[in-house]
């Protein structure tokens, strides 16, 4: 089994995904847009594979207008290069990557410009598949699209509009259940008839069920006869409903021992989990570290020094509790772990307690510091405690000290990307 998270990576320098203006879309700035976020690409499948992640979906946006006209720039060659490097380390690792193209790609629409668009936006995705060398276990996820007044029709025109696609495509396309239109028994239902792979998601289908109920494993089992074994493991996407928010918004991160339910109940522990959730990674490494059949201390205490400032200051408490918690060497409390911090996460943070952590990083500074860095991180501390300044410029201050001084284990704390 993989447990994966989707396009964007917390608390890994260097990893955002940058767009541009059409305004400013010159041959110039694509080329050097595109370059940065293939490196940032890069950075992030390197994480996956020192954190051991094999399911991984890339941003539809790592090419700036790539279905578009807009870029004219034969960018699949310009960049061939750094493709093929990334593509060899997806391989290597035995990662899965896919994309999840975004609410305008509609293949069913009745308008035949949207339709074109959304073949071409298709065709894109393909070919940046292509470009990393990657076989068709690697797929496309696509919603149906809208009802237009006619679902039947809006149904058959997907169907018709799917024979369209060119066999690349076609050999990818996956298609999902969503939360207000279409229930997973349609989805099955064509997904049968085009003989391609059905996802389910479990947070659409408690939105919106078909009128014949049943629950997840039901419908997990009914997708699994959607898969051939040249798609690839299962793959099905899960999330949990934010509190408070709208029907189907993400949850801010996952809810261990709601997973653990869900997971128990699974009958091929083999799938594929995509999460869908705020956290991103932080939510996989934790439902991956709660499931591993491998489990060892120093996977939380990894996890602990990565969390531990972030902590500190939110909850003292919980920051000593975990600490103790951790004292037994041959123990793996992992739900209480991720329990501790999901209940410091839903804690203020207090001027003192922020101070408290803010002179714990400082520490690592203070010997080597110059006397221009502690004249300023002791205005930027004054400001704080009077009012008149911030907690982030504090932060951000020991962030380039950091960098400068190579702080490789600071670098790496959630302390500077959680706030």
């Amino acid at each position: 089994m993989s447990i994966g998270y989707a396009c964007l990576n917390i608390g890994t320098p260097n990893t955002n995904i940058r767009s541009l203006m059409q305004r400013n879309a010159t041959p110039e700035k694509l080329t050097e847009v595109t370059a940065h976020n293939l490196a940032a690409l890069e950075k992030m499948i390197d994480y996956n594979r020192k954190n051991n992640i094999k399911l991984f979906r890339i941003s539809s946006d790592l090419i700036p207008f790539g279905s578009s006209s807009v870029n004219a720039l034969p960018w699949w060659d310009i960049h061939a290069e750094a493709f093929q490097h990334i593509g060899a380390k997806i391989r290597k690792s035995g990662m899965r990557v896919s994309f999840h193209p975004g609410q305008y790609t509609v293949l069913n629409s009745p308008d035949e410009d949207v339709v074109a668009r959304a073949i071409l936006d298709l065709a894109y995705h393909a070919k940046m598949l292509e470009c990393l060398g990657v076989d068709n276990q690697h797929k496309i996820v696509l919603h149906f699209g809208g009802i237009y007044g006619d679902k039947k029709e809006a149904l058959e025109r997907f169907e018709q509009n799917f024979r369209r696609l060119p066999e690349a495509v076609q050999n990818r396309l996956i298609i999902e259940n969503d939360d207000r239109l279409y229930n997973i028994e349609e989805v099955l239902e064509l997904a049968h008839r085009l003989q391609i792979p059905a996802v389910y998601d479990n947070l659409h289908h408690a939105i919106n069920p078909p009128p014949t109920g049943k629950d997840d494993r039901h419908w997990i089992a009914e997708t699994a006869k959607t898969w051939k074994a040249s798609d690839g493991n299962q793959k099905i996407h899960y999330s949990q409903q934010a509190p408070g928010k709208r029907p189907g918004a993400h949850i801010d991160t996952i809810d261990l021992k709601t997973f653990l339910t869900f997971y128990e109940q699974l009958e091929d522990k083999q799938i594929d989990i995509m999460l869908e959730v705020k956290d991103k990674n932080l939510s996989a490494i934790k439902c991956q570290n709660a499931t591993t059949t491998a489990p060892k201390p120093v996977l939380l205490e990894k996890e602990w020094g990565r969390y531990k400032y972030a902590i500190l200051e939110r909850s003292p408490a919980v920051y000593q509790a975990i600490r103790t918690l951790l004292k037994d060497k041959e123990a793996y409390p992992v739900q209480e772990f991720y329990r501790l911090i999901d209940t410091a996460f839903a804690e203020e943070i207090h001027p003192g307690q922020g101070e408290n952590a803010v002179a714990h990083v400082w520490g690592y500074f203070k010997k080597h510091a110059t006397e221009t860095e502690r004249k300023q991180y002791e205005m930027n501390l004054a400001n704080y405690r009077n009012g008149n300044g911030t907690r982030a410029t504090l932060k951000r201050h020991l962030f380039r000290l950091a960098q400068k001084y190579e702080s490789e284990y600071l670098l790496q704390s959630l302390y500077f990307y959680l706030d």
